[in-house]
């Protein structure tokens, strides 16, 4: 479980990212959990599902994924919390501290055991609560256990890509300027690479990933 602490810095990195997407977010009122149906669906593509042909899972962008459903979460959990982040931090952690308790989920009709869903169909799932507005905890959860996903390394991998969100902010991401492929590979392939070189308790951490993703790339840029 994560601690309060990082809790804390999580939500107000996310506060910090969407007021640098649009100072008015929070009237705004955007989907955000429409933005979960689709990065679940891209983790389907990531483990793959197509029986006709030969697929790969691919971990490591798995888990990506899930971080990046992390951040529209907690961008939900804000917006339906106002202008109070303690309240939503207290919301957040009151829904973590049960994750282990709740082992059976009622949805559309049907009762689904979470031990016993194998990971697509937990994210299809996923897919199907976040149409319907609904925010499981216990879902997501069981889905990082299915990925090999730890909270600390949920906390890790959070701040690597958050400070890509803002690297791409800063090279005109918005305006449509961003080059999102490095020397033939996705700016998140790069990203993981940079985290599993870094400390995480280095308090520099967060400087130390924003300076190698920038070498990474004006060095792709020169390529």
């Amino acid at each position: 479980m994560l601690s309060a602490d990082q809790v804390n810095t999580m939500l107000s990195m996310q506060q910090s990212m969407n007021s640098r997407v649009d100072p008015n977010w929070k009237k705004a009122r955007y989907p955000y959990l429409r933005a979960v149906v689709l990065e679940a669906g891209e983790a389907i593509e990531h483990h793959g599902w197509k029986w006709w042909k030969k697929q790969e899972k691919d971990l490591a962008q798995l888990q990506m994924e899930l971080i990046d459903i992390w951040h529209f979460i907690l961008s939900e959990v804000l917006l339906r919390s106002g202008e109070s982040e303690s309240k939503a931090h207290a919301s957040l952690r009151a829904a973590m501290s049960t994750t282990h308790a709740i082992r059976e989920l009622r949805f559309d009709g049907e009762t689904y055991q979470l031990a016993e869903l194998p990971l697509l169909e937990k994210l299809e799932l996923l897919i199907g609560l976040s149409a319907a507005r609904r925010i499981e905890i216990s879902v997501f959860a069981s889905i990082m256990t299915d990925c090999q996903l730890s909270w600390n390394e949920l906390f890790r991998q959070y701040v690597g890509k958050n400070v890509l969100n803002f690297f791409r902010q800063d090279n005109g991401y918005k305006e449509g300027k961003y080059r999102k492929i490095w020397s033939g590979r996705e700016d998140n392939e790069v990203l993981v690479e940079i985290i599993q070189s870094l400390d995480v308790s280095d308090s520099d951490f967060k400087d130390a990933i924003y300076a190698s993703l920038q070498t990474a790339y004006e060095t792709s840029e020169e390529s």
